[in-house]
């Protein structure tokens, strides 16, 4: 009888998804418990001599007090492995679609699967022998997970030694397939799953600094705002201006490895729609389906708020665990404003002091802890490869007003800030980044000077100049009329149109608009900018303004966008030549 005392304990409140209960003092914070009878899956969050607030991830409805609380003296964990891209998780990593397949549209309470399947058979090839040495980190061996992701099956945290035994094969995850003897001369027995608890991070060897851009296609944010391969990045914007659609561009189209996308929060039909389109975009890289490299973490506005706080640790863990592999991971979190308010629910129900707008006084740390586990590294492991995670996380402030608890504090710790504004959005220009209130902190000129053009910097610091000229003459424009300015202010107009209307403005529906690689952006940005420079020349030689904004090559600038890679350096010579000799032309009519 004792005994079961000392595993379970007594529920004495249910207050929606919080929890309390007694007889708790052999528990530890953040371990998991099953509650009720219906073992319902519960985290402690709090511990007050032998009572506990536990944080139930289901819902709670029809609980009451009395009933028993099971004690698991394990933390919040995932199981890491063979099998995760691909698939489709809940909050806390319940593989969603074998819980479909067995038991229908509806989630059973307290429903308890593999989270990953114990049927499937992988194919291991060894990378190390009988008699090496290995210690954490070190890849033991591959499996194929998909035809893009290389598995490596790396040494588990704490483990080293010799190896005694590993064979090649078809092996379930569960199956031994190398034993290890460590310096006390113990075997150790391992097979393809790791478990790793969500809310601590896993270690590496050193963070080094982000040199590299992540890639996107985005021609505002790869010209304008890049973000560092290992940086962060969040995009605040009232609803409706499209930071979905962003985040799913970024996820189809950035030059990441794996891409880990958690919808924290958002409504079904946003997650539907990834699970739709991902299947059946092909990856530009591979031909391959996209979703061969993702993984899905779907905890939408009508599951249980709780599970907002966990889904964001559990896609950070996946994202770590194939950093540790050598890879250039991209997290995206839509939204961690919906994250946020789960916090202030449980904060509000414990009774705790609250901060701004009822969020809790921790939620600026806890945002950074989330944030702090991207970056670039120095992975464990005798081959010191390098791995990244770059978080991308969408803030949803109410009404857009960035001035809110959420966006400031996410402000604090990213350095990126994608800002969209809704009038852009309503003026139909998407993306609906706002050129002018959005930065990037990193500074990857040097990258772009080696690895693109020498020019690409000055191009664009002229470009940002000519837009914020723009915003400039609009005041001047609606207190006096365009007729008082002068040609070259006009002119200033048209090309800062030009670059907002023919470059920013970009189609995410559209087969080749969708994605512009950095040589097609440069000459795009060379052929608007040297339009303009040879107008400035033209103007001092004479030439009438009306027939600079008439000119032909207007129109083929403008359809540069939807030209395809393999044929735009062929087409781009072309319009550089027209410009030039369309100047010519009007020039020697001017002078005659």
């Amino acid at each position: 009888m004792e005994d079961k005392i000392l595993e379970t304990g007594v529920i004495s409140k249910v207050a929606g998804p919080l929890v309390i209960a007694k007889g708790m003092r052999n528990v530890q914070m953040f371990d998991v418990v099953r509650v009720s009878e219906k073992k319902l899956i519960g985290e402690i969050i709090e511990l007050r001599n032998d009572v506990a607030s536990i944080q139930v991830y289901e819902e709670t409805a029809g609980l009451g007090p009395g009933e028993p609380v099971y004690f698991t003296d394990q933390p919040l964990s995932l199981e890491l492995g063979p099998g995760l891209i691909e698939g489709i998780y809940d909050g806390i990593g319940r593989p969603l679609d074998v819980i479909y397949n067995k038991f229908g549209e509806r989630i059973p309470l307290g429903v308890d699967v593999p989270k990953l399947s114990r049927e499937k058979l992988w194919e291991f090839t060894p990378c190390v022998k009988v008699g090496d040495k290995v210690s954490t980190g070190d890849v033991l061996g591959t499996v194929q997970e998909t035809p893009v992701v290389l598995h490596k099956i790396m040494v588990p945290h704490k483990v080293s030694g010799e190896v005694v035994s590993i064979k090649n094969g078809s092996y379930h995850v569960h199956d031994e397939i190398v034993v290890i003897k460590d310096v006390s001369g113990k075997e150790i027995s391992l097979n393809m799953i790791q478990n790793w608890p969500v809310r601590k991070g896993r270690p590496y060897l050193k963070k080094l600094a982000p040199k590299a851009p992540l890639i996107t296609g985005q021609r505002v944010i790869d010209t304008f705002f890049p973000v560092a391969r290992g940086g962060i990045a969040a995009i605040p914007g009232p609803f409706g201006s499209g930071k979905t659609v962003v985040q799913h561009q970024l996820a189809k189209w950035a030059n990441a490895d794996i891409i880990v996308y958690v919808g924290c929060g958002e409504r079904g039909n946003e997650m539907t729609d990834v699970l739709q389109e991902f299947p059946e975009l092909k990856d530009p890289k591979t031909g391959e389906s996209l979703m061969k490299r993702t993984v899905l973490i779907a905890n939408t506005s009508n599951m249980p708020v709780a599970a907002r706080e966990a889904s964001i640790y559990t896609g950070i863990t996946i994202a770590e665990y194939y950093r540790d592999m050598g890879y250039n991971v991209a997290i995206m979190a839509d939204s961690t404003s919906r994250w946020a308010e789960a916090l202030r629910e449980m904060s509000g129900r414990l009774e705790e002091m609250p901060g701004e707008e009822g969020y809790p006084a921790y939620l600026g740390s806890r945002l950074a802890e989330f944030y702090e586990r991207a970056g670039l590294v120095e992975c464990l492991g005798s081959d010191h490869s390098t791995g990244s995670i770059t978080a991308i996380g969408a803030v949803s402030p109410p009404g857009g007003d960035t001035s809110e608890p959420v966006s400031q504090a996410t402000l604090r710790i990213v350095k990126v800030f994608w800002g969209l504004s809704s009038q852009l959005a309503y003026r139909r220009h998407f993306p609906a980044i706002d050129w002018l209130k959005s930065y990037s902190l990193y500074d990857l000129s040097e990258y772009f000077e080696t690895n693109l053009h020498k020019e690409w910097p000055n191009q664009v610091q002229k470009a940002m100049a000519l837009l914020q000229e723009e915003a400039r003459l609009d005041e001047i424009v609606r207190l006096v009329g365009v007729d008082s300015l002068d040609y070259r202010d006009r002119l200033t107009l048209d090309v800062a149109r030009s670059i907002r209307e023919d470059y920013l403005h970009q189609v995410a529906f559209h087969d080749v608009d969708t994605y512009t690689s950095l040589d097609k952006q440069f000459g795009m940005l060379k052929a608007i900018l040297k339009w303009y420079d040879r107008g400035l020349v033209a103007l001092s030689n004479n030439v009438n303004y009306n027939d600079i904004i008439v000119m032909e090559v207007l129109s083929k600038i403008g359809r540069m966008k939807y030209i395809e890679e393999q044929s735009f350096e062929k087409e781009i010579q072309e319009i550089l030549e027209a410009i030039d000799l369309e100047y010519e032309k009007l020039e020697k009519e001017s002078g005659e």
